[in-house]
C-alpha cells in the first residue's frame, strides 16, 4: 500500500541497540533475542539489514559506548547508518540506501522505544513507506524528568498501541511478535 513508486521490497531496521544506549533497558534479554529472530528471518529470506547508530557526546563514533552489543552480529554486506538526531532518515545517507534497494517497506526494531525508535517511524510513514513494527523486539528504559516518572514498559506498550496500527493515505504500519514474523 505504499505511496513510493517503482520500489516494491523490503528491508529490516535496528535501531540504536548499542552499548551506551541498553544500560537498565525494560526487558532486554528478551528483546535482543526477539531482534536475533527478526535478523535470522530476514537474512533466510535474502531481506536487507540495515543497522542505525546513534552518536552524541556520551557516544563518539567509533568508542566503545557506539558500538552494536555483542548479542547482535552485524554483517559487512549490511548497511549501516550513523546518526546525530533522533530520526535515522535525519541528517543521513538513509533515504538513499533505501531508494538504492527498492525499499518501500520497513521492518522496524530496536532501542529507545519513546524516542529513536518512534520518530523514526513516524518519519518513515511520512515519507510514504509501510512500516511494520515488531513489537517485542524494541525497548527502553524508565526515566525521570520534570518531576514526572515513566516506566519503560508503559512506553512499550503504549508504542505497540499507537505505532503498531496506523492507516495514512496510502501506507500503513501494522504490529507483529518476532514469532509471527514473515518476510514473504
Amino acid at each position: 500500500m505504499t505511496t513510493l513508486s517503482n520500489r516494491g521490497k523490503t528491508a529490516l531496521m535496528v535501531i540504536d541497540v548499542q552499548n551506551g544506549v541498553v544500560p537498565d533497558a525494560y526487558n532486554l534479554d528478551a528483546v535482543l533475542a526477539n531482534i536475533n529472530v527478526a535478523v535470522a528471518k530476514a537474512r533466510e529470506a535474502g531481506i536487507p539489514v540495515i543497522w542505525v547508530q546513534h552518536s552524541d557526546s556520551e557516544m563518539p563514533i567509533d568508542s566503545d559506548a557506539w558500538q552494536i552489543v555483542e548479542q547482535l552480529s552485524p554483517q559487512s554486506t549490511d548497511s549501516f547508518v550513523r546518526k546525530l538526531y533522533p530520526g535515522s532518515f535525519e541528517g543521513t545517507d538513509l533515504e538513499s540506501i533505501l531508494q538504492g534497494l527498492q525499499i518501500s517497506h520497513l521492518v522496524i526494531t530496536g532501542m529507545q522505544t519513546n524516542n529513536c525508535v518512534r520518530h523514526t517511524t513516524h518519519s518513515a510513514l511520512d515519507r510514504g513507506y509501510d512500516v511494520t513494527f515488531v513489537t517485542d523486539a524494541h525497548t527502553t528504559t524508565s526515566y525521570s524528568w520534570n518531576g514526572h516518572t515513566v516506566d519503560a514498559k508503559n512506553l512499550v506498550d503504549e508504542a505497540n498501541d499507537n505505532l503498531g496500527g496506523q492507516v495514512l493515505p496510502g501506507r500503513s504500519s501494522r504490529g507483529v511478535s518476532a514469532a509471527a514474523l514473515t518476510f514473504a
